[in-house]
């Protein structure tokens, strides 16, 4: 089920007890592209705080009010680690976090969620499990000279700051970044959309993210390995329709590769070898 950015800002994040507040952007991993947090504005009742939400917090939604259920208190959000959402997250708050909510970390496997696929199944612990998980995180605190603390910097990236970044394509320029299109069962980015009209009087297009060939976040662009060409060839994207597959498998077949629903089957049948 895709849904774009502007969807998902409209959307309210509610606790088991209550409203936290409205999504306002996302931070999506610029390696795996997928999203690791959703950015929300909570409100008069958490002084406007902004507070990340992991996807792994997610629970069942049925997307027809706007309402994305999470499977956490809003005590727990209000006594959640502090972010500044003007600076970069860093792998140390991240830990901080996960830890906080007794998740595991996502950055400790193959797949896109670490041993997984979804987010969801990263929430499947006891409390009593993730209690003793959070000490064992806790308790690394008193290691960090020793180098136990993850080093590594996360590819943490704004959606909304990406929104506008120039499109280059191998052969020259065609448009920009108008918006991206979520996977929200696996909240992974499958789609960047591409607004070519500066280029052409032309249209946008969905282009899967398994064609960008890289983002250069200094210099505001993202680089497809495809030609001008065969971006004003695709099929023309409509942001008042919702794709659906056979629109989807157009759009794979004319830019020469297989769908992602293909490569999860692949991975699926290989897991179970």
């Amino acid at each position: 089920m895709l849904r774009t950015l502007d969807e998902l800002a409209r959307c309210t994040i509610r606790a088991t007890d209550g409203d936290v507040g409205l999504v306002k952007d996302l931070y999506f991993d610029d390696k795996a592209w997928v999203v690791r947090y959703l950015i929300v504005e909570t409100g008069t009742w958490l002084a406007n705080r902004q507070v990340l939400i992991s996807p792994i917090s997610i629970g069942h939604s049925d997307w027809l009010d706007d309402i994305i259920p999470v499977t956490i208190t809003k005590d727990q959000v209000s006594h959640s680690p502090d972010i500044d959402t003007r600076k970069p997250v860093s792998r140390q708050h991240e830990t901080d976090y996960l830890a906080y909510y007794g998740y595991p970390d996502y950055w400790g496997g193959v797949d896109a969620w670490g041993e997984g696929a979804f987010p969801s199944g990263l929430a499947s612990g006891s409390r009593s499990e993730q209690d003793a998980f959070r000490l064992a995180r806790e308790s690394t605190h008193s290691h960090d000279e020793m180098g136990n603390r993850p080093k590594q910097d996360p590819h943490l990236r704004s959606a909304d700051a990406v929104a506008s970044y120039h499109i280059h394509a191998s052969n020259g320029d065609i448009g920009h970044v108008e918006g991206l299109l979520v996977d929200v069962h696996s909240w992974s980015v499958r789609y960047i959309i591409v607004n070519t009209s500066n280029w052409w009087m032309g249209h946008q297009v969905a282009v899967p993210v398994k064609v960008i060939e890289r983002v250069n976040w200094l210099d505001a662009t993202v680089s497809l390995a495809l030609t001008r060409e065969a971006v004003k060839a695709a099929p023309p994207y409509d942001a008042k329709t919702r794709l659906d597959r056979r629109q989807e498998i157009s759009i794979y077949k004319h830019y020469g590769h297989s769908g992602y629903w293909d490569d999860a089957q692949i991975h699926a049948r290989d897991e179970g070898e």
